[in-house]
């Protein structure tokens, strides 16, 4: 789908299923990436693999329905799903099935394609937990032409130890824009052996270790920063009744990178990011169709 689009934004990673206390929502960081990209009028893809079962079919439905392009090949393993318990404040608690078809995305001449006409694209860590997935991101990631207007935005999103310093050092030395909560810092910055300095020092050291354009550090209801070298925006977070915070962050992620391709400041970006992020917090589910002022 979108074979003769340029210039594609592309969500690479897992595509699975929620499984939330009223009932069964898409989900997965990437998917969840370029949904929300192609809300803001951008041509976006989302890539990952589903088993040929039930629960697959109906995601490709589902996307297809939502007018979401997609690489999502069948792989002779179960689709994903993650169930999902909430705590009091409408915090996610996952538990993730382990050796599912997200884990086993293949490298194919399609995908080799898209990523030569990739514009920017989102990967996180939790899809790099397999050996067949981490490899077809690293091909995706060599392949994609890499000029001053590309973003690669790597978001950390650790989950249940699916991750390893090695994993981590290679997808920052890979990324120009790292993305990165509060949590996910401190435990970073135990591994890398940066303790005992506060969260904006950390940032800064990452920002400059590894030449990012820009380091989005969120901290949940303390507020929001980007850091660019020299300068930082910083979002105080809005008080909003929250139905859950599953996809938050993503949708967070989306909005900002499709500001940024569509040539807004880094502020201006910041802030649609911060009011997007704040009302998928407000419904139930990670893809709910943004109201036409915060795409404005």
């Amino acid at each position: 789908m979108n074979k003769n689009k340029k210039d594609i934004v592309v969500g690479i990673g897992e595509a699975l299923w929620d499984v939330l206390p009223e009932g069964k929502k898409i989900g997965g960081a990437p998917a969840n990436f370029a949904y929300h990209i192609s809300q803001f009028g951008l041509p976006s893809m989302a890539v990952s693999a589903v088993g040929d079962d039930a629960l697959g079919h109906e995601i490709r439905e589902n996307f297809i329905s939502k007018g979401l392009s997609f690489i999502l090949d069948y792989v002779p393993y179960a689709t994903g799903t993650v169930q999902v318990v909430l705590d009091e404040a409408g915090v996610p608690q996952y538990d993730i099935k382990e050796n599912v078809a997200w884990d086993n995305i293949l490298f194919t001449p399609e995908l080799e394609d898209l990523a030569k006409r990739t514009k920017a694209v989102c990967f996180g860590s939790l899809a790099q937990r397999n050996v067949v997935s981490r490899d077809t991101i690293n091909k995706f990631l060599e392949a994609m032409p890499r000029t001053d207007e590309s973003l690669v935005v790597f978001d950390v999103n650790l989950r249940q130890g699916f991750y390893t310093k090695e994993i981590l050092t290679r997808s920052m030395e890979q990324c120009n824009i790292l993305k990165i909560n509060d949590e996910e810092l401190i435990t970073v910055s135990r591994m890398f052996g940066y303790p005992g300095i506060d969260l904006q020092d950390k940032c800064w050291i990452l920002l400059g270790k590894y030449n990012l354009k820009m380091l989005i550090l969120t901290c949940g209801i303390n507020g929001s920063y980007v850091f660019t070298p020299g300068k930082v925006s910083f979002q105080p977070t809005p008080m909003v009744k929250v139905a859950d915070t599953v996809g938050a962050g993503d949708s967070f992620t989306a909005a900002f990178v499709a500001s940024i391709l569509l040539g807004k400041s880094v502020e201006e970006a910041h802030n649609c990011a911060v009011r997007t992020s704040a009302f998928v917090c407000t419904q139930n589910g990670a893809m709910p169709i943004l109201p036409p002022e915060i795409k404005g």
